[in-house]
């Protein structure tokens, strides 16, 4: 069960509140941010809420998984695009490029309120809109910043997504064409404690798993889409890594992603992960679908006992 207590935490008049609508989210509870007020032209401080008994964000050690991080950062993009920046709704974001970099504090045990410094830049606009923008993201809990991210990512028009997408923008066909998850690889070996929220599936290479794609699974999908997450994507490489790194407990302290291509829902992906050469603590995570490089990205493992 998610206890949602922040909210009543947040000192009044901190900003303006965050709705569901404004981050993309169709649960109450899986809205991260609760309040943001902008600082400068192209600044803005956000409120967030960690609740600590969260069964998908947190592991049995009480540890929140690094995936939160990257969810709550995603949640700023739709929040400032719209609330920031007046990005109509309908309107898709598409990542280009996603890097982060977090201290093993960030993920501590116990509920928290980090507050997000964003900077918005290189933003390019289409007649009156947006189209483009960078944002680079200073995360502080307790006083101290304990992640940066950088993402740059495009906004594009329903009509321009739909060319782009051709008969693909139909989300109940795309989601219902997509091809049955196979078995999981072991939850342990990839980080996770329920085998429910396992991405990878083993092949009979080591280094080599199929992506498992549930969209049945409320987290991962909390709305119709028309593509494989970015988020899933990002978890994938997490997993990965966390596999390549087996036994020892990792944290990926560094990733720099790109997305390159949409992974589709009716075909097999492939996620391949080898450490770098020359970089004990990296390792190099390849998504290939219909023989295709689609996603990649690079992450800086360091060993813990609890990620």
């Amino acid at each position: 069960m998610t206890t949602v207590v922040c909210e009543q935490q947040q000192p009044s008049g901190a900003g303006r509140p965050v709705t569901q609508r404004l981050v993309h989210k169709s649960d109450a509870a899986e809205v991260l941010l609760t309040r943001w007020s902008r600082t400068a032209p192209d600044s803005f401080r956000v409120a967030a809420c960690w609740p600590g008994d969260h069964p998908f964000y947190t592991a049995e050690s009480g540890a929140y998984q690094p995936l939160l991080v990257s969810e709550t950062i995603r949640q700023l993009f739709p929040l400032l695009c719209h609330a920031g920046y007046e990005v109509p709704d309908g309107h898709h974001l598409v990542w280009e490029e996603y890097g982060v970099d977090l201290a093993p504090e960030t993920l501590r045990p116990g509920p928290a309120l980090p507050e997000l410094r964003v900077t918005c830049s290189d933003i390019a606009r289409r007649r009156t809109h947006v189209a483009a923008m960078t944002m680079d993201v200073d995360l502080v809990r307790d006083g101290a910043v304990r992640a940066r991210a950088r993402s740059r990512f495009t906004i594009q028009a329903p009509a321009v997504y739909d060319r782009l997408r051709g008969d693909r923008t139909d989300t109940a066909r795309a989601m219902a064409a997509a091809i049955p998850p196979p078995a999981p690889a072991p939850a342990e070996a990839v980080g996770r404690d329920r085998t429910e929220d396992v991405v990878l599936s083993p092949t009979e290479r080591p280094d080599r798993w199929q992506l498992r794609v549930d969209t049945r699974h409320p987290k991962y999908f909390d709305h119709a889409v028309d593509h494989v997450p970015g988020m899933l994507l990002i978890e994938a490489a997490r997993q990965a890594a966390q596999a390549v790194r087996h036994p020892a407990p990792v944290l990926p302290a560094g990733m720099e992603t790109a997305f390159r291509r949409y992974v589709e829902f009716d075909a097999p992906c492939w996620i391949e992960a080898q450490p770098v050469e020359g970089d004990a603590d990296a390792v190099r995570v390849v998504a290939r679908q219909d023989d295709e490089v689609r996603f990649t990205a690079d992450v800086r493992t360091v060993r813990t006992q609890a990620c």
